[in-house]
């Protein structure tokens, strides 16, 4: 019982503990007011843009949201992940966890041409990933943080980052926890940056294992809830129906919240990378039953682990460039 009261105070100070929105390792700083002078309407229009996005279509926000995801554990915060591919560039869009799966690279796209328009050559597109992704946040009941700005765009991308460092959802769970502290993210960042999987879905095919063959035996995964299984299968057969959609969130997919947490406590959570944080660690189950039974918590440490992977490995000053078309270098 002291530990669980000394766990929970610990987790307390670290949510209420001030922002930092410097390199985790040193470095320029990345501040939310660097577009305040060049800029000014740059926060309004990514924000209007967004917001007509989600209204036409629920999911992209959640499609918003893990772009930023999937471009940080990369190379970086760099938007490294918008770019196609060139005589000299293999697109991250064709990596095994991006394939037929991200998505929402017409809205990034509006948003820079209008942001082109306003402020030429001024706001990058790693910033308005960021900035895309608190606001897409925030418009389906999520909590809102502060977007420290001032990264720079890459020059290049790299399909072999995107194979090996954004965390699968059949790896194991000290995969994942190896993966997040390569990039300077701890256990609370992990567990508190799963719970985005509260909104969008996922495809057939990264959980059809579970529902079949989980460990090679021919049966299905024990820490998977029987009658949601047996839902599950309905649209999701041994073979076929790969792109079939599934939400990830079963009870809320369109609100951020806390109940994907609930979800993995009554053996639900849609993913094997889900489910065993719950199931394989004291510690990351400890985290997940806090964020089940306190939302405002949960909420805290996002948002405070959102910060923190926008800050992994950005470029700022004379590093990289400001794309003017976020698809492509400026001197292709």
């Amino acid at each position: 019982m002291a530990l669980s009261i000394s766990f929970l105070m610990l987790l307390t100070a670290l949510a209420l503990s001030p922002l930092c929105f410097a390199f985790p390792h040193g470095g320029p700083f990345l501040f939310p007011q660097f577009y305040d002078r060049s800029c000014p309407k740059a926060h309004e229009i990514v924000k209007s843009i967004v917001a007509k996005a989600v209204a036409k279509e629920a999911r992209m926000a959640a499609s918003l949201l893990r772009l930023h995801f999937h471009d940080c554990f990369v190379k970086g915060c760099d938007a490294s992940i918008l770019l196609d591919s060139s005589k000299t560039i293999v697109s991250e869009k064709l990596s095994v966890p991006n394939r037929n799966s991200v998505r929402g690279f017409e809205v990034i796209d509006e948003i820079k041409s209008a942001l082109e328009k306003a402020c030429p050559h001024t706001v990058s597109c790693a910033d308005i990933l960021a900035l895309a992704a608190r606001d897409s946040t925030v418009l389906v009941g999520g909590p809102y943080w502060e977007v420290p700005l001032g990264r720079r765009d890459s020059l290049g991308a790299s399909i072999q980052g995107s194979n090996n460092h954004i965390p699968a959802p059949n790896n194991t769970l000290q995969t994942i926890i190896t993966k997040f502290k390569l990039k300077g993210l701890d256990l609370v960042d992990l567990v508190a940056l799963s719970g985005s999987h509260t909104i969008g879905q996922s495809r057939c095919t990264s959980f059809r294992q579970r529902l079949y063959n989980q460990t090679g035996n021919g049966l299905p995964d024990f820490t998977l809830d029987p009658a949601y299984a047996a839902y599950l299968r309905n649209r999701c057969p041994r073979s076929g129906g790969d792109q079939n959609l599934f939400p990830l969130d079963l009870v809320s997919p369109t609100k951020f919240d806390n109940h994907y947490f609930k979800n993995l406590v009554t053996k639900k959570g849609l993913l094997s990378s889900d489910e065993i944080l719950f199931t394989n660690s004291p510690a990351t189950k400890k985290l997940v039953e806090l964020y089940a039974a306190n939302g405002e918590l949960f909420f805290q440490h996002f948002a405070r682990s959102i910060v923190k992977m926008g800050n992994i490995a950005p470029l700022t000053g004379s590093m990289g460039e400001i794309r003017k078309n976020c698809r492509k270098v400026n001197h292709a």
